[in-house]
């Protein structure tokens, strides 16, 4: 397999680069997950985002990611956005090949877990009225 793919990235996202980065031959599924910016969030009209991060946060990725795929043994991969976002754009994207779709998606859904709440990435919400909110900004 090919170097594991874990970056902080204030570039548009390509879902098909995480793809590509875990896919194979004996590999019959292959989980793809986008999380993308919403128009709203608790009863609030949400008009953009902007993500910060810490400056290890790329490491706090990569460590996320190698502890998942050692653990699952399959192969993972994750890139998520920082910097301005608007509606629509990709905030995160991530892949997990496996032989069977079963495994793909619970190792899937663990790591956009894991990464949501281990690596230093912060959210500010941009509302309509012109009032912002940082989301989970403490723990």
């Amino acid at each position: 397999m090919s170097e594991l793919l874990a970056r902080i990235s204030d570039q548009p996202l390509n879902p098909a680069e995480v793809e590509r980065a875990v896919d194979g031959p004996h590999h019959g599924a292959v989980v793809v997950f986008t999380g993308k910016v919403r128009d709203h969030d608790g009863g609030q009209s949400v008009s953009a985002l902007e993500y910060s991060a810490h400056p290890q946060a790329e490491q706090f990725l990569r460590k996320v990611c190698e502890e998942v795929a050692q653990t699952s043994g399959l192969p993972v991969a994750a890139v998520h956005r920082v910097g301005d976002l608007t509606i629509g754009d990709l905030a995160i994207a991530v892949a997990v090949a496996a032989p069977h779709r079963a495994e793909a998606f619970t190792t899937c859904a663990e790591l956009v877990d894991r990464i949501k709440h281990e690596v230093p990435i912060w959210k500010r919400q941009m509302f309509a009225d012109g009032l912002s909110e940082w989301v989970n900004a403490c723990g």
